[in-house]
């Protein structure tokens, strides 16, 4: 790796799209555009659900919860990416490169878990209305939600680590365009079978697992939805499910793509893309799509816009 007077001998070359150059104006401007929306997304969903009354319930917590990750998830990544971009070193020191792993996995960990928690309020919701309140209570609410968290940090914590300790053997290019440990195992000059098996171990059950109860919570629900007798009432518990199941489709899909099978079998590009899509493009669209498809949360969006709304919440 060529190193300049003020690289460290410890810092990461990231080499992105460094052999295909006239990509990176566009993908610059898409980039920053995407992030532009998901700030502007998320803060708008953590704002609305914290501030009006109107949205005061376990789901729009949890969904505020989930805007305030996929918030830290693209700002963890598009950031230095765009750096790179548009640098002619596509460099990143080795406390940002840690750091980078250790939250990028963590955040991933952690709306794995919350997805799942998300389906069992639906199932709560629709197949035991009258018993919500109980089930649902507010204290449980954030039991479940900080549990969540500390679930997917401590993961972190075993993945980042044994990632992290590989000897490199002084390689420290990585064909990608953050620190993802996919890109990391790559470069490691020891046998990373342990490696491999772990990830595929804590991807089967940080993925699968959920993935399995969030199906099975669905089959529940859609026997509910079915003895409903009247089409508006059974539209209605469906169209409250329908952005839960669109961003679930799209999280796992991709993860499952990356994570749950070997390393060893993923093309370089398809690698890339799929972790773009993943890591970028999926939480830039979830706060557009409980927006596009919910009549509760446009409510709120458009009382946000009066004056009326600013003042009461003072």
């Amino acid at each position: 790796m060529w190193i300049n007077n003020q690289s460290s001998l410890h810092d990461f070359t990231l080499l992105g799209f460094s052999d295909r150059p006239w990509l990176e104006t566009p993908f610059f401007v898409i980039f920053l555009v995407a992030y532009i929306f998901s700030l502007f997304g998320n803060i708008s969903i953590i704002l609305v659900s914290c501030l009006d009354p109107q949205l005061d319930s376990p789901m729009y917590f949890f969904v505020s919860n989930l805007s305030f990750l996929d918030l830290c998830y693209t700002t963890s990544t598009v950031p230095q990416v765009l750096v790179n971009l548009r640098g002619a070193e596509k460099i990143i020191s080795h406390g940002g490169y840690v750091a980078q792993l250790y939250i990028f996995l963590a955040l991933g960990s952690t709306e794995s878990i919350f997805l799942a928690i998300m389906a069992f309020d639906r199932y709560a919701a629709i197949c035991k209305p009258l018993h919500y309140p109980v089930i649902m209570n507010r204290r449980r609410c954030i039991h479940m939600a900080a549990g969540t968290w500390i679930s997917g940090f401590a993961n972190s914590v075993v993945q980042s680590t044994l990632t992290v300790v590989a000897p490199r053997c002084g390689q420290r290019v990585l064909d990608h365009f953050f620190c993802e440990v996919l890109a990391l195992l790559k470069l490691a000059c020891i046998d990373t079978g342990v490696n491999e098996t772990e990830l595929n171990v804590l991807g089967a059950l940080l993925l699968l697992v959920p993935l399995t109860l969030i199906l099975g919570t669905y089959v529940f629900i859609a026997q509910a939805v079915m003895r409903i007798r009247f089409a508006e009432s059974r539209w209605k518990a469906f169209n409250t499910c329908a952005s839960h199941l669109l961003v679930v489709s799209l999280f796992y899909f991709t993860a499952i793509s990356m994570y749950v099978q070997p390393p060893s079998s993923y093309s370089r590009d398809r690698r890339k893309i799929m972790a773009l899509f993943y890591g970028i493009v999926t939480p830039t669209l979830n706060p557009f799509i409980y927006t596009l498809r919910n009549k509760d949360v446009k409510a709120a969006l458009r009382r946000s816009l009066t004056k009326e709304f600013w003042i009461k919440t003072r």
